[in-house]
């Protein structure tokens, strides 16, 4: 199962249902903690919308079904990301959407830059070792090599996309 898998096949069919239950996941995670997409990071997510998003993952998860170790690291990614946004869902949404934003930019900006540097960079390696450790130990098996990738790649993205938005927020207190 390291290859392509042929389409259709038991193997196809269980990745395809593995990564649609993923993906669903994270849509619906999103969608409790941010069903207008102001507080979504992603900004390809954002521009898609829920249609087209909807539409373009389940495309994705067609063809990525075909190839197994993207199949496991998509969907590794893809509930630990939808895990990341259960865990605040609740407080997104009883704050509404812009009034969480304002919320954690004051905390944001009531604390010393060096002190949510270092918890970000703190938080991403403590987890991307988690799935170099995977990666390591696998020892060529696809399976637990394609969860430490995709936990790596979940470190990677919750520090991509927490730099973008503060990029994102810089740029427009700049300009105000």
């Amino acid at each position: 199962m390291d290859g392509i898998v042929p389409l259709g096949s038991r193997e196809y069919l269980l990745l395809l249902v593995v990564l649609a239950l993923a993906r669903a996941a994270d849509f619906l995670s999103t969608w409790i903690a941010t069903p207008t997409l102001a507080l979504e990071a992603n900004p390809i997510a954002r521009r898609l919308r829920w249609k087209w998003g909807a539409i373009v993952n389940l495309v994705l998860c067609g063809v990525f079904a075909t190839w197994p170790l993207p199949a496991i690291i998509i969907a590794t990614t893809s509930v630990l990301v939808a895990a990341r946004n259960f865990q605040l869902a609740w407080l997104m949404r009883s704050h509404g959407e812009e009034n969480y934003r304002e919320w954690f930019l004051e905390r944001l900006e009531a604390s010393p830059p060096g002190l949510f540097t270092f918890c970000l960079v703190a938080q991403t390696l403590l987890t991307a070792a988690v799935g170099g450790a995977l990666i390591w130990f696998a020892h060529d098996r696809l399976v637990p090599a394609g969860v430490g990738m995709g936990i790596v790649a979940y470190a990677g993205a919750v520090a991509f996309y927490t730099v973008i938005g503060l990029w994102r927020h810089r740029r427009l207190s700049r300009s105000r």
